[in-house]
């Protein structure tokens, strides 16, 4: 079996692709389905033993752990095209795709931050506890995904506490203010402001308590479902703050975007949420045109919130997923970027080695049954043909056969598992079943015992 991920992201596709190809979370619970349920149905499809999507607003990442290379690819990137809604030959030339070793380094990498669109944010840890949590809810996850995701978690979680890689950039919603304060201090630019958030999903929760925490007078939280927007603003409101919720609905929006000095939107809307018109007719009596500023507007929905008309209405500043990718490929690099680089390729390393290690034991163990079988059939016809012999004897007999089996056997044993973590260690579990004429069979049943026995 092999571990692979079929993806793509901000550094891959153009934005307007990824906003086509966004996941809605139902529609990721079905991919996974169809993953590991419907493609071992397929003539000529690659078995999927697991699965796990990571989808986030800037990458779309399907990791599998498939019995072929070339099949499990096409069969993938197809499932990806389905599910997404993007025929394959517009996705496929954006599509990258990683395999075992470089398929570990890349979910570190991106665990780490290092693969952001603004390097170092934290936020992406979440994101793939999230994934896994999916998976592992849709039964799609097994031994292999649980390990290497929760590896990557341990990975990224080091680079943030051993490293200063927080300082090589901050979360999108800290970027995001950054671009829209040009250049003035956040708290300050902030001091004073009403602020709209639109949505109260993760993203949105994280938003809104960023602006509560750096200084905003007012804020509301506008959600589909109501409740849930209440318990946001009731949280913010236990630190002093002015919080409300209120639904998401034509006249509701439009009443608050005409208060609102600034807005903050990511929902999981398949439309837009903000059009240019709305935001025109709202800008004839709002509080930013009467005191000479313009309406900040932050979209960070993948797809889009906000209409990119929105950017040539005067008086009003939007910054929105693109325009963060583009000031983002200008931001300086912190020296620990190469730290966390080392430590990742330290851990790919380190991974790779163990389950390469790992992949032997079945033959090693195997081999000692086998091995032990032999001693016990010996043992035996021996004492069928000495039958005289007295208890102590034969137990004496017993004891020395199996030592010297065992002290045979313990040096090779013990090298080829050592050998095995290096690169190409894989030959030698080969190796071991070829020489000693080891049957697959009995090799598989040590892996996997309850699949043997059913």
């Amino acid at each position: 079996m092999t571990l692979l991920v079929v993806g793509l992201s901000h550094r891959s596709a153009p934005v307007s692709l990824l906003e086509r190809a966004a996941l809605q979370e139902d529609t990721r619970g079905k991919l996974l389905r169809d993953a590991v349920g419907a493609v071992s149905a397929v003539v000529e499809g690659a078995a999927v033993a697991e699965a796990a999507v990571l989808s986030t607003c800037n990458r779309i990442e399907l990791y599998a752990e498939v019995d072929r290379f070339h099949a499990g690819v096409s069969q993938l990137s197809a499932l990806l095209a389905r599910h997404s809604g993007v025929p394959l030959d517009e996705l496929q030339p954006y599509l990258y795709v990683h395999f075992e070793d470089r398929a570990v380094a890349h979910l570190f990498t991106v665990a780490c931050g290092l693969d952001s669109m603004v390097v170092g944010e934290g936020q992406i840890l979440g994101q793939i506890k999230s994934a896994l949590a999916h998976a592992q809810d849709e039964h799609t996850a097994g031994r292999l995904l649980n390990e290497l995701f929760q590896q990557a978690l341990r990975v990224g979680k080091r680079a943030h506490s051993e490293t200063g890689i927080d300082r090589a950039g901050q979360s999108l919603v800290t970027f995001g203010l950054q671009q829209l304060a040009a250049g003035r201090d956040v708290p300050e630019w902030l001091r004073g402001k009403r602020a709209l958030v639109i949505g109260a999903g993760s993203m949105s929760s994280l938003a809104a308590a960023t602006l509560a925490r750096t200084g905003v007078a007012e804020l509301v939280i506008a959600n589909r479902t109501l409740d849930r927007a209440e318990r946001l603003a009731a949280a913010l409101g236990q630190e002093g703050l002015k919080a409300r919720a209120v639904p998401i609905n034509a006249i509701s929006v439009a009443a608050e975007l005409a208060l609102a000095d600034l807005v903050v939107s990511c929902t999981g809307a398949a439309g837009l949420v903000l059009t240019a018109d709305a935001v025109a007719d709202a800008s004839a009596h709002a509080p930013w045109a009467r005191k000479g500023e313009d309406l900040a507007v932050l979209d960070l929905a993948m797809p889009r919130d906000v209409d990119a008309g929105v950017h040539r209405l005067p008086g009003v500043r939007l910054v929105d997923i693109e325009s963060l990718a583009a000031a983002s490929a200008d931001a300086p690099m912190a020296a620990d970027v190469d730290t966390v680089r080392q430590l990742v390729a330290d851990e790919a390393a380190a991974l790779a080695a163990a389950r390469r290690a790992a992949h032997i034991t079945p033959t090693v163990v195997a081999l000692r049954a086998m091995a032990s079988d032999v001693v016990s059939a010996e043992l035996a016809r021996l004492h069928g043909r000495l039958p005289d012999l007295d208890e102590k004897e034969r137990g004496e007999i017993t004891r020395t056969v199996r030592r010297v089996v065992d002290k045979l056997l313990h040096a090779p044993t013990v090298r080829v598992k050592e050998l095995a973590g290096e690169p190409g260690g894989d030959q030698y579990a080969a190796a071991l079943r070829q020489l000693f004429d080891l049957e697959p069979r009995t090799v598989a049943a040590v892996r996997n015992p309850e699949q043997e026995r059913s």
